[in-house]
């Protein structure tokens, strides 16, 4: 072809492409034209984030045609409200206001479902800003190049309106349009439902997956579904009965194991101190990279002979993440199945909790030590009602310039810039170090840290075990520290991680870490990786070791009580101490999936636990089995959630238990208030200040953090809040 030919086939392109641009711009200058440009533009990017950023799991092409035509019945239905509007000067704006409002619905969860492969419910969205206060700067980690691409159209059109290129129509339509257009959308809609009927029979009945509802009916039909079920919760809890109690009261009864003698009491009278170990999964006890272990420290006492160490622990949380996971070890009850119980429920619910428990019944005093804002999941109010009498958040450390990331303070100076506070708390104590550094995104200055990490080309794989080798390098720093002062001989050390922290959408690329074919990584493999190290470490015993049994953050409390000695019959708990002979080794996730030693329940598919193969003909034995196993957790995570959804608890009192009352905890000037109390006892304080002849031992801390010798400077990395600073009182 010649240049000149050439030139001429891109003129006709050309004047091709202006007469198309030209077409749209004059259908788009109808009222009806405008709002099918609306339409189109916002189905191009809710197709976008079905096939770039959420994994709905299409398997045949029937489910993928109705994923093709999802969003239009709901898109349709939404912007032909405007139609009813017969003024130009309303119609327009009240058009792009829905089209902004359903745009930012769907990247909203775009950004969610990034993080915690999962849409966000009714629930998460008014709770998110109690979430979101800690989130910081961490949450533009979240976001991609192409995001650019779900707010062009917006930019585009609305440029083009001021323009005058789409031009204002100004005269009104047919109020029968709008109820055409009205009923044909509720029409394709009902098709749409009935399409996903035939593919998945009672879909909004019996579904247990959020992906399932967004795949056969879009982002804003589920999001109404989900309201309408978070309404209909809360009708229940506002008509609920002291009754309602009797079927959960006689669950948690006959599911009651008898604690073991030879582990009951071992740790009677002991401090505990719980650590936190933010999105540690146990894969990485015992990983090396390139030679080098990851958490050495964390390995050693995993072996320990003073240490009861778990192999098969797993994570049980929901939405709520790790507040989820605080719940089930401080409760025994479940996390919600939509949102974080945290944070929708837990500034009024009525808890019995183990800061209380353990302060009514052997005289505990109770602290948490984190270095995030004391609103962050809504904490500032929960451990109000847990019963916690102190809780020492960022206001109560420098967090400035490089000391925080984030999440808050990092680990080395969390441990250690928490010495004033925890030395002076009065001995027996149960105290809780939430740590923060080991998560997502994994940021880490490069002056704290000189592990050579893989190079898998994922960075939240390659960060991830930076960030994990500080965390161990943390916790070993802290040992140290109470060992020199005398406190670990006298406390019994709870180690655990609270969740996942590479995600299922990332597995395949720690796949290629951990030495495993990508290409063969399947459900349950992600199952699997669920594990999450549960480390009970009593300085002192000689008869510990690695235990086979299969357990998760729900046993967590009555194990506990049990191995200090006090009974956990008289209360609600939806666990089983680990340790007895009838300890319940049936596993339930809160999305009703399961595991056992024997098999594992992934999406309705059993696999073999230990060979990890499907099984694809069941006997009609092991059929009976797997059915029972539904039965059971269906029915075990309901109970907890009418438990919790519904209040029950304000019904129950078990023997020598008083409920608690929020307003009598101020987490202003905690220090002061310890203090006080010292003072107050004299001679009769335990706590390790007035052990140490009234003098602190923050000298026998020794960290390698450089932060320490850096100057407090007027930047940060956090927005330092305390609520409870302007309500200070007497309490």
């Amino acid at each position: 072809m010649s240049a000149s030919d050439k030139m001429e086939a891109a003129k006709f392109l050309r004047s091709i492409s202006v007469k198309y641009l030209n077409n749209i711009l004059k259908r788009s200058s109808t009222r009806i034209g405008f709002i099918g440009l609306l339409t189109a533009c916002f189905w191009l990017k809710t197709m976008l984030a079905y096939i770039v950023d959420f994994r709905l799991g299409i398997s045949n092409p029937f489910q993928f045609l109705i994923v093709l035509i999802n969003p239009l019945a709901t898109t349709v239905l939404l912007l032909g409200i405007a139609l009813y509007f017969k003024k130009a000067r309303y119609f327009y704006p009240i058009a792009i206001i829905i089209d902004i409002a359903n745009t930012v619905l769907l990247y909203l969860n775009v950004i969610y479902f990034r993080e915690f492969t999962d849409f966000m419910t009714v629930s998460t969205m008014t709770g998110y800003s109690k979430v979101n206060q800690g989130l910081s700067g961490s949450s533009l980690a979240l976001t991609n190049i192409h995001d650019v691409l779900y707010w062009l159209d917006l930019v585009i059109i609305i440029s083009l309106l001021l323009a005058r290129k789409i031009k204002i129509d100004k005269h009104p339509l047919n109020k029968r349009v709008g109820l055409a257009v009205t009923s044909a959308s509720i029409l394709f809609f009902v098709f749409n439902l009935t399409l996903g009927e035939m593919d998945r029979p009672q879909l909004l009945t019996r579904t247990f997956d959020r992906t399932y509802i967004v795949k056969y009916l879009g982002i804003d039909a589920f999001t109404v579904y989900d309201g309408l079920k978070s309404q209909h919760n809360n009708d229940l809890r506002a008509t609920a009965t002291k009754s309602e109690l009797a079927k959960v009261k006689q669950f948690t009864d006959n599911h009651y194991a008898k604690p073991n003698s030879k582990y009951y009491g071992i740790a009677k009278g002991k401090n505990v101190i719980v650590l936190h170990l933010e999105s540690f999964q146990q894969f990485l006890i015992g990983q090396k990279i390139n030679g080098q272990e990851v958490t050495p420290f964390l390995n050693k006492l995993y072996k320990s002979q003073s240490s009861y160490s778990f192999k098969n622990f797993f994570h049980q949380v929901g939405q709520g993440k790790t507040s989820d996971a605080e719940n089930m070890m401080e409760t025994s009850t479940y996390g919600l199945p939509q949102g974080s119980l945290f944070a929708q429920l837990g500034s009024d619910n009525t808890f019995q909790a183990a800061p209380a428990i353990l302060n009514q019944r052997a005289g505990y005093s109770s602290a948490v030590f984190h270095g995030n804002i004391a609103s962050f999941w809504n904490r500032n109010n929960v451990y109000k009602n847990l019963g916690y009498q102190y809780f020492f958040d960022a206001s109560y450390y420098d967090t400035t310039g490089d000391r925080s990331l984030g999440y808050g303070l990092k680990d080395k100076l969390l441990f250690r810039d928490s010495v004033p506070y925890f030395e002076n708390l009065q001995q027996p104590f149960y105290a809780k170090y939430i740590t923060v550094t080991n998560h997502f995104p994994y940021d880490l200055d490069k002056e704290d840290t000189n592990f050579k990490t893989t190079n898998t080309g994922d960075s939240a794989v390659d960060n991830y075990f930076l960030t994990a080798h500080y965390l161990d390098q943390s916790i070993r720093e802290f040992y140290s520290y109470l060992k020199k002062t005398g406190m670990l001989k006298n406390s019994v050390i709870v180690l655990y991680g609270d969740h996942y922290g590479i995600s299922n959408s990332e597995n395949k690329s720690l796949a290629k870490a951990l030495g495993k074919d990508p290409d063969k990584w399947n459900d349950f493999d992600n199952a699997s990786m669920q594990r999450v190290p549960y480390i009970i470490n009593i300085p002192g015993q000689t008869n510990g070791r690695i235990f086979d049994e299969y357990a998760g953050e729900i046993d967590a409390l009555p194990t506990l009580m049990h191995l200090l000695g006090i009974s956990s019959k008289r209360y609600i708990q939806f666990g089983t101490d680990v340790f007895s002979k009838q300890h319940d080794q049936l596993v339930a996730f809160r999305n009703k999936d399961w595991v056992s030693p024997k098999y594992t329940s992934i999406d309705g598919t059993v696999y073999d636990s230990a060979s990890g193969k499907e099984i694809v003909n069941p006997s009609k034995a092991q059929t009976k089995l797997f059915k029972a196993n539904d039965a059971k957790v269906d029915n075990e995570l309901n109970l907890s959630d009418s438990l919790n959804e519904k209040n029950l608890l304000r019904f129950y009192h078990p023997k020598g238990f008083k409920n608690i009352n929020p307003s009598d905890f101020n987490y202003a000037n905690g220090l002061s208030k310890e203090r006080k109390i010292e003072k107050e006892l004299g001679n009769k304080s335990t706590s390790l200040f007035s052990e140490n002849g009234n003098k602190s031992t923050l000298s026998d801390y020794v960290t390698n953090a450089p932060e320490v010798s850096h100057k407090t400077t007027d930047s940060n990395r956090i927005k330092i809040t305390n609520p409870d600073a302007n309500n200070e009182s007497t309490h």
